[in-house]
């Protein structure tokens, strides 16, 4: 296979690499020639070069999983970061086991690794077109996005509960924001950081989504494609990301999502079904 996507050789980095998304993509990246490290909380089968277990909801564990990792690649230079980890919210989880993993664990995670990257390289994190929101609250995220650590955003977060509400959404609006503003700060390091929006994908945890969120709700973030998009289908789209084609595409919010945002944004998704509860991605 041709390497046009330029991760032959290259060292990754997947957290979530158990199943569905974060899966799919160190699956793939094994078979695209790259040395695959892996972090979760549940161990993985595929056969990757290291695997850490981690647990995104404490700091310690986050801390000497990286660790680990520079330990097992030698303190070698990482190429590219892929952010996959989450949970679903709707109070399928506590409300800040939800923000921990999906927005503070994947930030402090992300923060202990930049120091093993340098110019050229690339992070990828998983958002949901359910952190749609964002826009609307960009001074509530820059607030949260101005706390350093993992304790300090736990502390701003257990304070604006408000905002955490049932963690899912809010989450992924800070990922998304988080994308945008570390975007204008790392690329001056030469760092690329990007993030995707997938609409609903068929993951083991769509049975939660239909629990918490109503089948309905779920079905219409998946117009007009009319389907659930596969882990594999959204593996492509933060692979590309963090490919060599990439190249200054930096701080944008991507999504994989079929059409849903160009079909919302000219009136031919109806909104109104997905009223009834959290939209799911």
């Amino acid at each position: 296979m041709t390497d046009f996507l330029g991760y032959k050789g290259k060292r990754v980095v997947v957290s979530g690499c158990f199943s569905g998304m974060g899966e799919a993509t160190a699956r793939l990246l094994i078979e695209m020639g790259a040395e695959v490290h892996g972090l979760d909380f549940k161990p993985s089968a595929l056969p990757l070069a290291s695997f850490s277990q981690i647990d995104l909801r404490d700091p310690a564990s986050i801390e000497a999983g990286v660790k680990a990792l520079a330990k097992n690649t030698d303190s070698g230079r990482i190429d590219a970061l892929f952010n996959c980890a989450g949970l679903a919210g709707g109070g399928a989880f506590p409300a800040l086991d939800t923000f921990k993993v999906n927005f503070i664990g994947t930030r402090h995670l992300t923060e202990c690794l930049l120091p093993l990257m340098g110019e050229g390289s690339a992070i990828a994190s998983i958002a949901s077109t359910g952190g749609l929101g964002w826009s609307r609250r960009i001074p509530v995220h820059i607030e949260l996005l101005q706390t350093k650590g993992f304790d300090g955003a736990l502390a701003w977060a257990e304070a604006h509960m408000e905002h955490v509400a049932e963690g899912y959404a809010f989450s992924k609006e800070a990922v998304i924001v988080w994308t945008q503003f570390m975007g204008a700060q790392l690329i001056k390091r030469g760092i690329r950081i990007n993030c995707s929006l997938p609409s609903p994908t068929q993951t083991p945890m769509m049975a939660t989504f239909h629990a918490t969120s109503g089948k309905e709700v779920v079905d219409a973030a998946a117009e007009p494609l009319g389907r659930y998009t596969t882990p594999e289908e959204q593996a492509g789209g933060i692979i590309l990301l963090n490919s060599a084609l990439a190249g200054v595409i930096n701080g944008v919010v991507l999504p994989v999502d079929g059409g849903f945002m160009g079909g919302l944004a000219t009136g031919q998704v109806d909104i109104s079904k997905m009223m009834g509860g959290a939209k799911a991605g």
